[in-house]
């Protein structure tokens, strides 16, 4: 692993440690459902997220710094976008037809679009989209690793 490469795997587990500290204050006082956008960075999209998600980045961040290897940590990056995709697009695609509406539809970035329950179409595509990609990703790290 290069210097480079260490820097950011360190940048990146400050960055969770300090996320999680701040959650951990944000979701004592009730605002685990809060929404803040650069949380995005770690895979988060609440404060209750974090809680889980910091504890998993510093994590992944020690194991790659322990084996020394910046491709353990894109594999680790890969996977874990393909399953929080896979995830995030189930949700959508639930929220699509369920008569419990958790997320208003003008309460979501795709809103500005369809400017209907589309939205929840949008996000789902959004996900699937983000999920191909990951798992595109991962095999071509794989592919161009071992051969």
């Amino acid at each position: 692993m290069t210097g480079l490469q260490q820097y950011i795997l360190l940048a990146y587990m400050a960055l969770a440690i300090v996320l999680s500290v701040v959650a951990v204050y944000k979701c004592r006082h009730k605002k685990a459902y809060q929404k803040f956008v650069p949380l995005f960075v770690i895979g988060s999209f609440v404060w209750g997220d974090v809680l889980v998600f910091g504890i998993f980045w510093v994590l992944a961040g020690a194991a790659t710094l322990f084996f020394n290897s910046w491709f353990l940590f894109q594999v680790i990056f890969l996977v874990f976008w393909l399953i929080r995709s896979a995830g995030e697009t189930i949700y959508w695609f639930m929220q699509q037809f369920s008569s419990i509406i958790r997320e208003k539809p003008e309460k979501v970035w795709t809103f500005r679009f369809v400017k209907n329950n589309a939205a929840w179409f949008l996000m789902q595509i959004w996900w699937q989209t983000v999920t191909i990609a990951s798992l595109v990703a991962l095999i071509f790290l794989l592919v161009s690793h071992f051969s």
